[in-house]
């Protein structure tokens, strides 16, 4: 955390880089940085349900589209960048599809293959709303990646330190 006094008293510390406990360097550093994210994904939430009238999970699928070309991706590519199962993902693209959103259509040459893309309207909402979301991102981030945070991704990373 930035500082102790900013923390709200209904929210816990992160858990802490001293050492004291049983992990190793690498599974605290893992928790702190769990924990920072986990904290700004929740800030996202009402931001993107409000800004894109999607969830959470949705909102990850279309950025992980907008980072894509234009052809979009198969949705087993998806589903294992995301870490979710194919019928929970199958799921989120309908809607999305309902929303105008993506499209899907089969891969040439392979029956089962579906690939997904953004449709000019998604890219329209994300180029709207970007601005508002990484604000949310940076402010979370700023709340709660600390000094401990960044020496802790330093440890994992270290050669990130010497860039």
């Amino acid at each position: 955390m930035a500082d102790p006094a900013e923390i709200p008293a209904d929210q816990p510390q992160c858990p802490s880089m001293s050492g004291d406990g049983l992990l190793p360097p690498e599974l605290r550093a893992w928790m702190l940085l769990l924990a920072a994210t986990g904290s700004v994904e929740q800030e996202l939430r009402s931001v993107v349900k409000g800004n894109l009238d999607v969830s959470h999970d949705e909102f990850l699928v279309l950025c992980l589209l907008a980072e894509q070309p234009k052809e979009g991706l198969r949705m087993t590519r998806i589903a294992e960048l995301l870490g979710r199962p194919k019928t929970r993902l199958t799921y989120q693209i309908a809607c999305l599809q309902h929303a105008g959103l993506v499209t899907r259509q089969s891969v040439c040459g392979d029956k089962r293959g579906i690939e997904v893309a953004l449709t000019e309207k998604a890219r329209q909402l994300l180029r709207e709303a970007s601005g508002s979301l990484a604000e949310t991102v940076r402010r979370g981030l700023v709340q709660f990646v600390g000094r401990e945070q960044r020496a802790a991704l330093n440890a994992l990373f270290p050669d990130l330190a010497a860039n």
